[in-house]
């Protein structure tokens, strides 16, 4: 009977929120301008609300909680990368934004094809971003099955049920482009900081009183949970400041991110959205006061146990209608990132590996089919996939950054930078720091830059920018910041 009520409204949330935005996109005409992009149309508030929607997933949700549970101040780092990354953010995603419009574009690899004259570099990044998208997915699809888990009571296997919602999921994206996603994200955002304010707040009152009588019985328990280790121990000083900025550079890399970028309406929209977009992190704070609420109330969880931590405890101390609510806006913090996520995947692939964005509808699909492949063979926490997609998708930073400021560099410089740092960052994978407790990934950035910049300094620097794509005339590199 529990399992059935929890059930029940996560379903009718689920439900109800692909129709809403079904219904708020009926009117629009779905080219492949619209599909992708909205049209560029956006405001500041749609856009605020779609950028939130694909930053607040699954990994805020539970792996947040996850890692206060399991890990103590290290989860700090979770605060603290977003806003650095909107601030470094707001002094180049503008200019994109002008090239963008400018020369409709619609991918990172449609802008380093455009700045660096290279085809086969935008074919590369192109499948680089898809092979750590397809990972990212499943990040979602694992926050899906926990939260299905826990709202079936552990009575049902949530396999197929979080097949069965993530299919709905890529024909609604299918169906919908990205202004569907931009509409969902209304309801999606609202319910998901409700949940959160409940989980850190509410929580903490209902079982000690106050959060901060609760933080004193985490202190008491475990004196040093609050306090960063040593500069280069695990999960140190070190780790945290390398991670924290790696993940600021890395965070706008992603295709999911350019593409909504490119769908606002001017360049003081993504100004004003940048501006305000570190208020999310709010939501990051509650849910770390729910993960160390959760270690006090359910203790003794394990490894990828933990993201599921703060939801037990909902399960076993409040009514099904309560935890349905809750799971309800989990569902939806997996299901609508994954969706955005489908339709930046499918876009690179299809406009610039197969040349032609009418491919981007069929290989959404295509792509939520290999994600839940992938999800069935691969299970980790939720914090770990993350880190490993965010350690591949920075390697594109310098490529981005050099292109909007240094005249010199060229596609052979950033293409053998990117490939270095891959390289580096696959082996050391499975290593916890890199030298003197360096976040591993930071390491690789490192080795590309210095690649980069080397290969740069010994070529010749050619007057203009070829451009890769036909029927757009070249420009001078002095002129990228105002094309």
């Amino acid at each position: 009977m529990n399992a059935g009520v929890a059930l029940g409204i996560v379903a009718a949330i689920v439900f109800g929120t692909i129709a809403f935005a079904l219904v708020s996109v009926r009117r629009f005409r779905m080219d492949p301008e619209e599909f992708i992009v909205g049209n560029r149309s956006f405001g500041s508030l749609l856009l605020w609300i779609l950028l939130a929607g694909e930053i607040i997933t699954s990994f805020t949700f539970l792996g947040a909680a996850g890692w206060a549970y399991g890990k103590g101040a290290a989860s700090f780092y979770i605060i603290v990368y977003l806003p650095l990354g909107y601030i470094i953010a707001y002094f180049y995603l503008p200019k994109v934004w002008k090239i963008g419009k400018a020369r409709d574009l619609m991918t990172w690899p449609d802008f380093l094809a455009i700045r660096y004259g290279s085809k086969g570099l935008a074919i590369g990044v192109a499948l680089l971003q898809f092979c750590l998208i397809v990972p990212y997915v499943t990040l979602q699809l694992t926050g899906l099955q926990i939260v299905l888990t826990i709202a079936g009571y552990g009575r049902y296997d949530a396999h197929v049920a979080v097949g069965a919602a993530f299919l709905l999921t890529a024909l609604f994206v299918f169906t919908a482009g990205l202004r569907g996603a931009a509409w969902a994200s209304v309801i999606k955002d609202s319910l998901v900081l409700a949940a959160a304010v409940f989980a850190g707040i509410a929580l903490p009152i209902y079982f000690f009183g106050s959060p901060a009588n609760m933080i004193a019985h985490v202190l008491a328990i475990k004196p040093h949970w609050f306090q960063l280790g040593a500069g280069g121990s695990q999960y140190g000083t070190m780790w945290f400041m390398t991670t924290v900025l790696l993940n600021a550079m890395g965070v706008t890399m992603f295709p999911n991110i350019i593409v909504s970028i490119f769908a606002a309406k001017s360049e003081q929209t993504v100004r004003r959205n940048l501006i305000f977009m570190p208020l999310y992190s709010v939501v990051v704070v509650f849910m770390l006061l729910a993960g160390f609420t959760a270690m006090l109330v359910v203790p003794g969880l394990q490894g990828s146990a933990a993201d599921q931590s703060y939801l037990l405890a909902i399960q076993r101390y409040f009514p099904p209608w309560l935890l349905g609510l809750v799971c309800g806006a989990g569902c939806l913090a997996a299901l609508l990132p994954a969706s955005v996520l489908l339709l930046s995947a499918s876009t690179v692939i299809s406009k610039n590996v197969l040349g032609h964005t009418r491919w981007t509808r069929p290989m959404v699909l295509l792509c939520a089919i290999l994600a839940l492949v992938l999800w069935f063979f691969a299970k980790t926490t939720l914090v770990d996939i993350l880190l490993l997609v965010y350690n591949g998708m920075s390697q594109i930073f310098p490529a981005v950054v050099f292109g909007l400021v240094w005249n010199r560099v060229n596609a052979w410089a950033v293409g053998a930078g990117i490939i270095t740092g891959e390289a580096v960052a696959v082996s050391l994978l499975h290593a916890t720091s890199g030298p003197w407790g360096v976040n591993t990934g930071l390491c690789a950035l490192c080795v590309n830059v210095v690649v980069c910049v080397l290969i740069a300094l010994c070529s010749p620097q050619p007057a203009t920018v070829a451009v890769g794509q036909p029927g757009i005339a070249p420009f001078q590199r002095r002129n990228m910041s105002s094309p």
